[in-house]
């Protein structure tokens, strides 16, 4: 930490326009107000997170009692979201279900960069008001997080709402000796903060010019970076102590968590890529602001390649949130970036895909069928009426899912654990008669149970097992470039071949769908089909998730 001592530093004062009649209003209301959970807190398990910071798993202690305030970084609003960025939110909602799971108060807080150099380009490009181009590209990102099962957060401030704020803490940080002012613009002054580097492990010496930023021969040090750049014609504009301007990125971050949380809070988070410069030059700008900023935990999430390659438009392996669940269900999606850990890198490929779209089927049929037994019987379960060995199922299962999440929230664990339940569940769908017949309602009712508050936890609960099965099929069809009708009638064809003895032509049919990703599924009561992982594709899966 600098030298210098600060007097102490208290949060901004800002107005939060809230409206009333939107469900974003009631989320804030009970952010602020009361505990986000109606679950119990889980005095028998700790939390354990990776911190960037001190390069370890630490456990996780917050800073008051049962609450917890959260800021992770949110879109530059310049286009739609791609995969990574799909990666690094559904990370954050999982933290954030987990932690509410756990029995927090969370205040989650994830900004907009709606004022940036790349929002100014693309408007340019497209000859569009930057500020407007922003805000559609706000509210697309917003529609990809509801397709993905991400939980609103508390707050969304976005930059153009917070300059005075923004202003402010330049001012504060000139005031206390760490920047500059060339002409219209204030640079950071880096070699006054000799702790530059904490985070990221560079060193001073180390650090590089032009990264996101523009080399400028007038600055102190290449590596200084803008805390506000002065106007250039033709782009958005605000009045400021230095002339007309607007902020840099790095700055944007750092008033917006403070207006909202304070200088000290729990958990800051983003994309490994994040590190450096942005976090890096964040804590600089928000200790030299105030002398008391101190956040707990720096969580960051894992790169995502494509076909072992990294995702680049330039590489023509760039894809959209919306292109990808164009084609596959957005829970399949969620399956799959949960499927390695968050910390990992990550690799995307349609065999990936096909995998927990596979899978998705697999656990949503398996609930589906048991809910469909559920309804036709009502059954309350008595105290000790669960078989023994369903109950140690149930147990364990639940053991292994609150073990896992609180271990750096290991959910490829998670998910591998769900393989015994569904496969009791199914085993018990299909008994007719015997011991196992004995108390099936009360044991399908246990792991349903079980599974579904895991499901919940996960962001992986869909409103309708039934809906959310057909949008499979459907774009199991897409994918296959084929129709049901087709489908249907490929059926019809292959039951004629068979009640002829028309064997081959019957497993040829089978086969043919089969390389499409079609599978037929024979039983007493006709054929059926299902979405599967096409034949050619097969070979190249992985281990199960």
């Amino acid at each position: 930490m600098a030298t210098t001592l600060f007097k102490f530093c208290k949060p901004f004062a800002i107005p939060i326009r809230i409206q009333t009649t939107t469900k974003r209003s009631l989320i804030i209301r009970t952010c602020l107000t009361s505990s986000s959970s109606s679950q119990p807190r889980v005095p028998s398990y700790k939390l354990w997170l990776y911190n960037t910071m001190s390069k370890d798993k630490q456990e996780f202690k917050p800073k008051v009692e049962g609450k917890v305030g959260m800021y992770v970084c949110g879109v530059t609003a310049y286009d739609l979201s791609h995969i990574g960025h799909a990666r690094v939110y559904v990370t954050f909602d999982l933290l954030y279900r987990y932690l509410r799971h756990f029995g927090y108060q969370v205040c989650y807080v994830r900004n907009f960069t709606d004022v940036d150099d790349k929002i100014i380009a693309r408007a340019n490009e497209l000859g569009e008001d930057p500020i407007s181009l922003s805000r559609r590209y706000c509210e697309e990102f917003q529609r990809d997080m509801v397709y993905l099962h991400c939980l609103p957060p508390c707050f969304e401030p976005r930059v153009s709402d917070h300059m005075l704020q923004i202003i402010d803490m330049i001012k504060q940080i000139l005031n206390n000796g760490y920047a500059y002012r060339i002409d219209g613009d204030v640079y950071f002054n880096i070699d006054k903060f000799p702790e530059y580097g904490r985070l990221s492990g560079r060193k001073l010496e180390d650090n590089r010019a032009g990264e996101r930023v523009a080399v400028d021969s007038r600055k102190k040090n290449p590596a200084d970076f803008a805390l506000w750049k002065s106007a250039k014609e033709g782009e958005p504009f605000w009045e400021s102590p230095w002339g007309p301007g607007r902020p840099g990125w790095h700055i944007e971050c750092s008033a917006m968590s403070a207006a909202y949380l304070g200088y000290s809070f729990d958990i800051h988070g983003g994309g490994v890529d994040l590190v450096f410069p942005h976090h890096e030059n964040e804590i600089a700008q928000s200790c030299a602001a105030c002398n008391q900023s101190n956040i707990s935990y720096w969580i960051h999430n894992g790169f995502v390649t494509v076909d072992s390659e990294k995702m680049s438009k330039s590489l023509g392996n760039f894809f959209t949130i919306r292109q990808v669940i164009d084609l596959y269900h957005p829970l399949a999606l969620r399956l799959f970036l949960m499927g390695t850990h968050y910390r990992s890198p990550i690799n995307y490929s349609d065999v990936q895909l096909e995998s927990a779209s596979d899978r998705i089927f697999y656990i949503y049929q398996t609930l589906h069928d048991c809910e469909n037994v559920l309804s036709q019987n009502d059954v309350a379960i008595r105290v000790g009426s669960v078989p023994h060995d369903i109950a140690c199922c149930a147990d364990s299962f639940q053991d292994i899912f609150m073990s896992a999440m609180s271990d750096d929230l290991l959910t490829p664990v998670v998910l591998a654990a769900m393989s015994e339940p569904l496969k009791t569940i199914n085993d018990l769908l299909h008994t007719r008669k015997g011991k196992k017949q004995e108390l099936r309602i009360e044991s399908l009712t246990a792991l349903e149970k079980i599974i579904r508050n895991v499901l919940t936890v996960l962001g992986m609960m869909p409103q309708s097992y039934s809906e959310v099965l057909q949008q499979l099929r459907e774009k199991a069809l897409k994918r296959a470039r084929i129709t049901e009708d087709q489908v249907l009638k490929k059926i019809e064809e292959r039951t004629a071949a068979r009640r002829n003895k028309e064997f081959e032509k019957s497993d040829a049919i089978r086969k043919d769908l089969a390389v499409v990703g079609i599978a037929l599924m024979d039983s007493a009561d006709g054929t059926t089909w299902r979405p599967a992982v096409p034949l050619a594709l097969q070979e190249q899966q992985l281990s199960p998730m």
